[in-house]
């Protein structure tokens, strides 16, 4: 069993910076391939930041130029950089695992970034 649990949100004037983090539980978050999805009020979950079986990133266009993620595997943590925030990126963000052996989805509890204006 894996629990996610995500930090470091809040709020930031537009142009600011955060860094979220990810930090798993369990022994096989080395297997996992991690992202980061966020959720704007009154719209869906969508993929911001994720890496792929090939360990290579990829990121939504919208966010590709200042977010950057990272893994640090001995430290079972996923993070999240975000510079140059806009008010377009507040949302909920949540990290997810996900275990191509057993197909299974993790996701953390989510955490608030709002950027204002």
């Amino acid at each position: 069993q894996v629990q996610l649990v995500e930090s470091g949100g809040g709020l930031v004037q537009a142009g600011g910076s955060l860094r979220l983090s990810c930090s798993a539980s369990g022994s096989i978050f080395r297997f996992l391939l991690m992202r980061w999805f966020r959720q704007a009020p009154g719209k869906q979950r969508e993929p911001v930041a994720g890496f792929d079986s090939g360990g290579s990133t990829n990121y939504a266009d919208s966010v590709k130029g200042r977010f950057t993620i990272s893994r640090d595997n001995a430290k079972n943590t996923v993070y999240l950089q975000m510079n140059s925030l806009k008010p377009e990126d507040t949302a909920v963000y949540y990290c997810n695992g996900f275990s191509t052996t057993t197909r299974v989805s993790y996701w953390g509890q989510g955490t608030q970034v709002t950027v204002s204006s």
